[in-house]
């Protein structure tokens, strides 16, 4: 068998095998090994361990995708604790081990707006794609806009099972757009997704600005408001950001950089 026919079935089979890494840099790797003396186990071993690790970042990267994490992603070693002294940075470490996950345990991120609660809802979204979990991500106004449009083309069933099916969901924002006052009123398709992940013991990231006892007032149906605290209090870690806005205070920076002589409210004027 000639040079050229081998190579190409040596590729052929290692793709039949989903080798997808040896088959692009096998020449590099059996060159490195032959200037390094290695063995025959060690080169063995030692390839074996680039495509289980090669095939680990696909399946994180698919995962990442499929969830529709927003881009850039936020991860939790960009959060700057020492902007938020009053949030506990050990409950959030022990979050992000996913022990609520295996504890069948939502997560309810509440306060001020601009606190850094989607940045630490999205940072433990990615852990979790990270550590082969099923994750889907959605604002809150998106999943109603969503759910609404599944009424009128009588699609509802198939929508909710994006919401439904994966082992955590995060709804993010409630409260945030403002668009989503239009279509808020039907929070009865909220309480369908809330509803059938509390029956499945399924977990949920939440995170809103809006204040436990104006959850009625911003949904428009008292009713299935208290259903839906009920459920997302029951078996939730409730976590409080109170405190200054991150987007404030980089603002603020920018200004002082431009304007280095200028007072803080000076350098806001416009």
């Amino acid at each position: 068998m000639n040079p050229e026919t081998q190579d190409r079935r040596f590729v052929d089979n290692c793709r039949r095998l989903g080798l997808s890494m040896i088959a692009k840099d096998y020449r590099a790797l059996v060159e490195k090994a032959n200037a390094e003396n290695v063995g025959f186990y060690d080169f063995l071993a030692h390839v074996l361990e680039l495509e289980a690790n090669d095939r680990e970042q696909r399946s994180i990267a698919y995962r990442i995708r499929t969830a529709k994490l927003p881009q850039p992603l936020k991860l939790l070693a960009d959060f700057d604790f020492a902007f938020q002294p009053r949030l506990s940075k050990k409950l959030i470490m022990d979050l992000a081990s996913l022990a609520f996950l295996q504890a069948h345990e939502s997560i309810l991120f509440i306060g001020d707006c601009g606190t850094g609660k989607s940045h630490l809802a999205r940072s433990l979204a990615v852990i979790a794609c990270q550590k082969g979990h099923r994750v889907f991500y959605t604002t809150c106004a998106a999943l109603i806009s969503d759910l609404n449009l599944g009424v009128y083309e009588k699609t509802l069933a198939k929508r909710l099972r994006q919401y439904t099916r994966p082992e955590l969901l995060v709804i993010d924002e409630m409260g945030h757009d403002r668009l989503e006052l239009e279509v808020t009123k039907e929070a009865h398709l909220l309480f369908k997704v809330i509803d059938e992940r509390y029956n499945k013991n399924a977990s949920l990231i939440f995170t809103t600005n809006v204040e436990e006892h104006d959850w009625a007032d911003y949904l428009g149906d008292p009713i299935s408001t208290r259903a839906i605290l009920d459920r997302i209090f029951h078996h939730s870690i409730k976590v409080e950001i109170r405190g200054p806005s991150y987007r404030e205070y980089e603002s603020r920076k920018l200004q002082e950089k431009y304007h280095p002589l200028a007072t803080p409210a000076e350098s806001l004027t416009p």
